[in-house]
C-alpha cells in the first residue's frame, strides 16, 4: 500500500486529492491547521482505518519533519491561495507559501521521499502576455502570492539539483469544484458566481469582464497529481496543469445564464491589483512527462459544480 501525505487536505484542492486516493486503497495522511481549510471536508473519511490526521502548521519544521514520517509521496497543497490576501497581509502569505515549503522540503529530503509534488500557480506568468503560456517562458509575477508560489517552484529545482530530492512543480490554471468555499472574500471567481446564480443575487466583475481564465475542473488536476508522484519522469521540472483553452468572465456568466435558465446581469467595478488580463496553458508538455489528459472538459466541469452546489445547499 503507497502512503501519501497530503498537506493542506482540509482544503478544496487537497480534501479532492484525499478522497481519490482513498478510493484507489492508499494510506493517505493529512496535515492540516485549518486556516483555510475546513474540517467538514474530511468528515466522510474519518472513520477510514486508511486516513490519519494531524493539526499543525507546516511553517514549524518540527511538525513538518512529524508529518512525513513512514510516508512514500508528498502532495503539497498547504498553502494561503489568494492574491488578494497576499496584497492584504504579503507577510503572513509569504511565512505560509515559502517558509512552509522549506520546511516540507526539507523534511521530505530527510526522510527520504519517493516523489514530492508542489502545487504551484500559472500566476507566476504574471505580465508575459504571450499565449498560451509555456513553461519556459520568463515568470513575470505581479503580485505576493505569485511570487511566493514561483520561489516554491525554485525551491523544489534547487533541492532536486542540491540534494537529489525528487520533485515535480505542477502550475495549476484556475481551479474549480466540489469543496470550494463560495462564501469567503477571496473566494476564486466560479464558486462565487454560482453561489450568487443560485441565489439570484449580483454579480460583481472587476474589471471589463473581459480578462479570460484557463479553468480547470478540480479532477483534472487530482488525476496530474497522482500521475506526477507516479511518474518516473519530471524530477526538477514545472509544468501547466490545465485544459489548454481560454472562457473571458463575460463569456462565463453568459454559460451560467444559459445552464442555470436565468438572465441575470453582471455589475461591473474597478479591476483589482495583482490581476493578470489573459491565462490560456499550453498544456503539451505535462501530456508528454505525465501522460496528462483532460479528463473533463470546462462546461462539463461547470454542469457537475452546479449541481454539487445545489446538493450541499452552498
Amino acid at each position: 500500500m503507497k502512503k501519501y501525505l497530503v498537506t493542506g487536505g482540509a482544503g478544496f484542492i487537497g480534501s479532492n486529492l484525499v478522497r481519490e486516493l482513498l478510493k484507489q486503497n492508499n494510506f493517505v495522511r493529512v496535515a492540516d491547521n485549518f486556516s483555510t481549510g475546513k474540517g467538514e471536508n474530511l468528515k466522510e473519511f474519518l472513520n477510514n482505518p486508511n486516513f490519519e490526521l494531524l493539526e499543525g502548521d507546516v511553517t514549524d519544521l518540527e511538525f513538518a519533519k512529524k508529518s512525513v514520517m513512514g510516508m512514500d509521496f508528498v502532495l503539497h497543497q498547504a498553502a494561503i491561495p489568494s492574491v488578494q490576501r497576499s496584497v492584504e497581509d504579503p507577510v503572513k502569505s509569504n511565512n505560509a507559501n515559502i517558509n512552509g515549503t522549506l520546511n516540507m522540503l526539507v523534511a521530505a529530503r530527510d526522510a527520504k521521499i519517493k516523489k514530492f509534488v508542489y502545487a504551484a500557480s500559472s500566476s507566476a506568468y504574471g505580465e508575459n502576455m504571450q499565449l498560451p503560456k509555456k513553461e519556459d517562458m520568463a515568470a513575470m509575477p505581479v503580485s505576493p502570492y505569485a511570487l511566493q508560489k514561483y520561489s516554491g517552484e525554485r525551491y523544489c529545482q534547487i533541492f532536486w539539483k542540491i540534494y537529489g530530492l525528487p520533485t515535480i512543480c505542477l502550475r495549476y490554471f484556475n481551479v474549480f469544484g466540489p469543496n470550494q468555499d463560495p462564501n469567503s472574500q477571496y473566494s476564486a471567481v466560479i464558486p462565487k458566481f454560482i453561489s450568487a446564480f443560485l441565489e439570484e443575487k449580483s454579480i460583481e466583475i472587476f474589471g471589463t469582464g473581459e480578462q479570460g481564465r484557463d479553468f480547470t475542473f478540480v479532477d483534472n488536476v487530482v488525476s496530474a497529481n497522482l500521475l506526477a508522484a507516479n511518474s518516473e519522469n519530471g524530477n526538477g521540472e514545472v509544468i501547466n496543469i490545465a485544459c489548454g483553452g481560454e472562457t473571458s468572465l463575460n463569456e462565463l456568466v453568459k454559460l451560467l445564464n444559459e445552464i442555470t435558465g436565468k438572465e441575470l446581469v453582471p455589475n461591473y467595478n474597478k479591476e483589482r491589483q495583482g490581476d493578470v488580463m489573459h491565462s490560456k496553458a499550453d498544456i503539451s508538455k505535462a501530456q508528454v512527462i505525465i501522460g496528462y489528459k483532460t479528463l473533463v472538459p470546462f462546461k462539463a466541469g461547470l454542469e457537475k459544480t452546479i449541481n454539487w452546489y445545489k446538493n450541499n445547499g452552498k
